[in-house]
């Protein structure tokens, strides 16, 4: 994977419209003392090499009727299933995270369901139907998100870490 050279401005910008995608380009210059049009070019340049990837809305998943949360370790027949059970994780719009992990599950999914009842048929009747998928095991259910963030190391330096550029 390519590491880019970062100086303090990227830095900066990536700090400010990590905590507020909707932040004005002008505002953003004048906290980087520089021009709205070198911060377009900034954003636009962070944008083409990959490490700026869009903008979202946050929905309350609670306010919308999906109250139970839970964290769904999975376990395949064979690895050789993983991309296929993938494709069909992402057609069940209840699982809103999937990673590769290493271990006894080949991956963990985050879920968001109604209830227990709409958990459980998500489980049984989309989950561990999926050809490939031997078995899940659901090992936590989140009572409440406390907080979620971007990464935000921005303004971390190690003490080998140069002032002016860091490679990520």
């Amino acid at each position: 994977m390519a590491h880019h050279q970062l100086d303090k401005l990227d830095k900066k910008i990536l700090e400010m419209v990590s905590k507020n995608a909707r932040i004005p380009f002008l505002e953003v210059a004048r906290a980087c003392n520089v021009s709205g049009a070198a911060i377009h070019q900034r954003i636009q340049k962070l944008m083409n090499i990959g490490i700026l990837t869009g903008s979202e809305f946050i929905v309350d998943t609670y306010k919308i009727g999906y109250q139970t949360c839970a964290f769904i370790g999975i376990v395949l027949k064979d690895l050789k299933f993983f991309n296929s059970v993938v494709g069909s994780i992402k057609a069940i719009p209840e699982v809103v995270e999937c990673h590769y992990a290493t271990g006894k599950y080949a991956m963990f999914v985050k879920v968001y369901a109604k209830d227990n009842r709409h958990l459980l048929h998500l489980i049984l009747e989309r989950l561990t139907v999926i050809e490939g998928v031997l078995t899940t095991e659901t090992f936590q259910l989140s009572l409440d998100e406390i907080f979620k963030r971007q990464l935000s190391v921005f303004d971390i330096c190690l003490p080998d870490c140069p002032d002016s550029t860091e490679t990520i």
